[in-house]
């Protein structure tokens, strides 16, 4: 079994750990919505080098995407944008540890979600992994 997925989520857990720790100390005397804003501007160009570098646009159109997968993609953008708002929202006034605790909680939304849309299994593991989640984020959370 390729277990290279394995690698790319700890790599993912690991930057994403990062984030919250360059974007608490970078919204000391930033407006969150801003710091977001251009953010998101230096990992759209990163994004750019990278997928030129990889020769990802080689033979790309616009219509290589049908309607149903530009839904989707655009709805994941806003989603995510969102997301990331909200984040910097919280970041810039919360603890770091707290609000990603919190936002973490995201883990357990997705393994609802993709039990009611995506037709996902969802097994008493996962359910009793979900809810040591929430209890974990409420006794990290509380003063």
């Amino acid at each position: 079994m390729n277990a290279m997925w394995l690698v790319f989520a700890f790599l993912s857990s690991i930057t994403a750990a990062l984030v919250a720790i360059f974007g608490k100390l970078g919204l000391r005397n930033i407006d969150s919505t801003l710091a977001t804003t251009v953010r998101s501007l230096i990992m759209a160009g990163f994004l750019v080098v990278i997928s030129l570098l990889l020769r990802k646009f080689d033979g790309f159109s616009l219509q290589s995407f049908s309607s149903r997968d530009w839904l989707f993609i655009i709805l994941a953008g806003v989603a995510g944008a969102l997301s990331w708002l909200f984040y910097f929202f919280a970041l810039k006034t919360g603890l770091a540890s707290k609000v990603v605790v919190i936002d973490r909680l995201s883990l357990v939304f997705v393994i609802v979600l993709a039990a009611l849309f995506l037709g996902e299994t969802l097994g008493w593991k996962s359910a009793l992994g979900g809810l040591l989640m929430v209890g974990g984020a409420i006794l990290i959370s509380l003063q």
